[in-house]
């Protein structure tokens, strides 16, 4: 997800303030330290233009 939103010239706040979360959330998203909802992952490939599976994975923990 960071190489997508650094492919857009945006800023981790800039992500947050487009998909309505803290930019604290996007940086634990990023560094794998939280799994967003559904709908944030929906909303975040929809605004990132990729489908929900290339951006994020299911991980046995």
């Amino acid at each position: 997800m960071r190489s997508l939103r650094e492919d857009r010239g945006w800023s981790q706040g800039r992500l947050a303030e487009e998909v309505g979360v803290s930019r604290q959330t996007i940086n634990a998203i990023e560094t794998g330290r939280f799994d967003p909802s559904l709908p944030l992952a929906l909303r975040l490939a929809q605004l990132l233009g990729r489908p929900v599976e290339q951006i994020f994975t299911l991980v046995d923990r």
